[in-house]
């Protein structure tokens, strides 16, 4: 197991389902006792916008999630730095993988969709050969998770909880992984 497992949680304007995602895998990973360290980023971003107003309400709807300060968050623009310093950048859709391999082949080995990990990472294997198994995958757009943008504030809710599904999953092979060290 990874000492301290880093994480960058991508989706397009990381506004909306990275920003969810980061902060439902740092609960996740305080609850759990667990050194993760959480970025989240975008593919296309303006740079320093704040959480919005329907993100905001999706996660404070998920209870677990009490206590974050959410008004934290600017967005933020995938950098160099954060390929380099990820050890799995997970991302909410394909072409969010297709965007990195194409500007960071040397990356392809560790992005991989969300719901491609939960479903083709195996459970009894250490990280790396979870990552290596699921980021071989073919990206598929049935495992995105929809982006709410310009949707209702349901629509967000609706986002939040899918991605708190994927996350538990998620916590829970990586979780399981280091059990067994």
């Amino acid at each position: 197991m990874i000492a301290t497992l880093r994480v960058v949680a991508l989706c397009t304007g990381n506004a909306a389902r990275s920003v969810m995602l980061g902060f439902m895998l740092e609960t996740l990973a305080d609850s759990e006792h667990q050194s993760w360290e959480i970025r989240t980023a975008g593919t296309h971003v303006v740079e320093g916008q704040a959480i919005s107003p329907r993100t905001l309400g999706a996660l404070e709807q998920i209870p677990e999630l009490e206590g974050h300060h959410f008004s934290a968050h600017r967005s933020h623009q995938l950098s160099d730095d954060d390929v380099i310093w990820a050890d799995v950048i997970l991302t909410a859709e394909a072409d969010h993988v297709a965007y990195v391999r194409a500007r960071h082949p040397e990356a392809t080995g560790k992005t991989v969709q969300l719901a491609t990990f939960c479903r083709f990472a195996p459970l009894d294997a250490p990280f790396n050969v979870q990552i290596q198994a699921a980021s071989s995958h073919t990206p598929d757009d049935q495992f995105d998770v929809a982006d709410p943008a310009g949707g209702d504030q349901a629509r967000y809710d609706e986002c939040a909880e899918e991605l708190w599904e994927l996350s538990q999953v998620f916590a829970t092979l990586v979780i399981g992984e280091a059990d067994r060290d």
